[in-house]
């Protein structure tokens, strides 16, 4: 069975336990929270594949991430991670890095 090329965007996010069942993958897309390299898309059945980049706006936070792979069927929590990269910088907790002085404490 060759490897899957494009999927589509509500499955990907799906498989990738960005969300916890495909209904509310559709739900999130058609309401705007998704966007596909920059272009929000609101239709479910969008394809993506290995390079775009995904904004996810879910859970009261958004999270950025560039799709590593198409996969065949739903996995475990370690092959999902296996499909996309974080982009975010500090782990896409939502809040900015704090900065730190020498001493290791924050510039509060």
């Amino acid at each position: 069975m060759p490897a899957e090329t494009r999927q589509r965007l509500d499955k990907w996010l799906w498989f990738a336990r960005i969300v916890r069942t495909r209904t509310l993958a559709a739900d999130l897309i058609t309401a705007g929270h998704v966007r596909v390299n920059r272009n929000r898309v609101i239709k479910p059945g969008y394809d993506v594949e290995a390079g775009d980049v995904l904004t996810v706006a879910a859970h009261g936070r958004v999270r950025v991430l560039r799709v590593a792979a198409c996969a065949p069927r739903r996995g475990s929590a370690s092959l999902a991670q296996a499909l996309y990269e974080d982009l975010a910088m500090n782990g896409g907790d939502g809040s900015a890095p704090q900065k730190r002085d020498a001493s290791g404490h924050g510039n509060c």
